[in-house]
């Protein structure tokens, strides 16, 4: 009994101060412009994240439309360089897991692999690459031809001819997005009917780039060094080979990475964390930004925005202020 009472207080003390203003879990582009932002307002400020191209970003193989970014660069040197400037403001980084939080408390904890971390807030901004069961291939390829974004990437399979495979609303909309710049768009639904608004499956059924092979699931991701085909069964169980330049999966793969929550956090049916326009969850201290959230646009720009607007939204709680602090001086006379 009284082992357990000092364990029991032990607990409490860690509890009881919080090592971090702010920790952030997962370090793409909302995680990191919130820990530029963050770390600047001269918070204390971690990021918690699995790796570099642990992310969607970090595996895209080419950006070309993020501002002031003229040349072309991959995913992953755009996060390198939101890291680097978060760490001259004084942000750390930790490469951990995170497989669980404590966030009812006024001091939040974050239960990684290797430690705990304690903060006044938190940030979650984990992405949605959340599916378990991957196609063969698929990671293989993934950065060279497959890819989770048409917005970001049909630009670079102008001329060609690509595959989508999904069924919902998403899939839908970013197979029209193709059809500006690819040949031919080939649609797999893995079921008969898609689950999307009629108006949408009608526009994408008599789109005149787009072959739709409904209650077909696919199978393989074939190439070598880049996708030049893929394999699909039918649900007679007639297999069917396509030749194409790039494959863009939505097979659950767009869920949010929230299993590490355990139920916390507020969601929508979808899975996505719900937030205010400071992006607050439900629960006072902790934010979430980025394609955790099924409102955000996913785009870099935007996940970006997300970030500096939650960072600084608790540098205004924790100064007491009413306004958010801008991000200029005036000039004096």
């Amino acid at each position: 009994m009284e082992d357990n009472q000092i364990k029991n207080n032990s607990n409490e003390s860690q509890k009881a101060s919080a090592n971090y203003d702010v920790v952030i879990i997962g370090g793409g582009p909302a995680g990191s412009t919130a820990a530029i932002y963050a770390a600047r307002s001269g918070l204390k400020t971690l990021v918690v994240d699995k790796g570099l191209t642990s992310g969607a970003l970090g595996i895209t193989s080419k950006i070309v439309n993020y501002p002031g970014i003229v040349e072309e660069i991959s995913g992953a040197q755009l996060v390198e360089k939101m890291r680097e400037q978060a760490k001259l403001f004084g942000a750390e980084y930790i490469s951990d897991k995170v497989i669980g939080v404590d966030l009812q408390s006024e001091t939040k904890s974050i239960f990684g692999n290797g430690s705990v971390y304690n903060s006044r807030f938190v940030i979650i901004s984990t992405g949605s690459m959340g599916r378990g069961v991957r196609i063969q291939g698929e990671d293989r390829l993934l950065g060279h031809g497959v890819s989770y974004c048409a917005t970001c990437d049909a630009a670079f399979y102008r001329n060609k001819d690509v595959v989508v495979a999904g069924n919902t609303d998403e899939a839908i909309e970013e197979a029209l997005f193709l059809t500006k710049f690819a040949n031919q768009v080939y649609f797999l639904s893995q079921t008969e009917r898609l689950a999307a608004p009629q108006e949408l499956v009608e526009t994408l059924k008599n789109h005149p780039k787009v072959i739709l092979y409904a209650g077909t699931k696919l199978k393989e991701i074939i190439g070598e060094n880049r996708v030049e085909a893929v394999l699909a069964v039918q649900s007679d169980q007639h297999e069917v080979l396509l030749s194409v330049s790039g494959a863009f999966v939505y097979l659950q793969g767009g869920r949010p990475v929230t299993d590490f929550i355990q139920g916390q956090l507020e969601v929508s049916q979808s899975g996505c964390l719900i937030v205010d326009s400071s992006f607050q969850t439900s629960i006072p201290g902790v934010y979430a930004i980025g394609d955790v959230l099924c409102t955000h646009v996913k785009q870099v720009v935007v996940s970006a925005a997300e970030g500096a607007i939650a960072a600084m939204a608790i540098e205004k709680e924790i100064n007491g202020r009413s306004r958010m602090m801008v991000d200029w001086s005036e000039k004096k006379q």
